[in-house]
């Protein structure tokens, strides 16, 4: 079964930066759309946050955090990365990578096909 393994999580001052990291088994990594999303409070929707196609060369990335993170990936590790500099307190949520195999709509979450657990991000003001 694929796993989909999430770290970095912290809680940070607002402007600090932090890494997070997803590391992928049991899939073949390369062949993988990866996506970042966010949700901030139970029972709210998960938001979209990056994607990076499975070569690494196309990245998308929602307004919100558009100049202030970055998506990356080792595909030698089979790991996709979010670095977040600038951080905000509206950036505290919980934060999952997903994967998935098609390259259209990175965006959507319905697209995804695999999920992981979740690292805690929360920025103090």
């Amino acid at each position: 079964q694929a796993q989909l393994v999430e770290s970095g999580g912290d809680l940070v001052k607002a402007g600090d930066s932090l890494r997070l990291s997803c590391t992928v088994s049991r899939l073949t990594f390369g062949t993988l759309v990866m996506g970042w999303f966010r949700r901030r409070a139970l029972g709210k929707n998960r938001d979209f946050v990056a994607a990076i196609s499975a070569s690494g060369d196309s990245t998308n990335y929602a307004d919100s955090v558009k100049d202030r993170f970055i998506i990356s990936r080792d595909n030698d590790k089979n790991t996709v990365y979010l670095q977040m500099n600038n951080l905000k307190p509206e950036d505290t949520a919980i934060y999952s990578c997903a994967a998935k195999f098609s390259a259209r709509d990175s965006e959507l979450v319905g697209g995804y096909n695999f999920w992981g657990q979740g690292t805690q991000v929360t920025v103090s003001s």
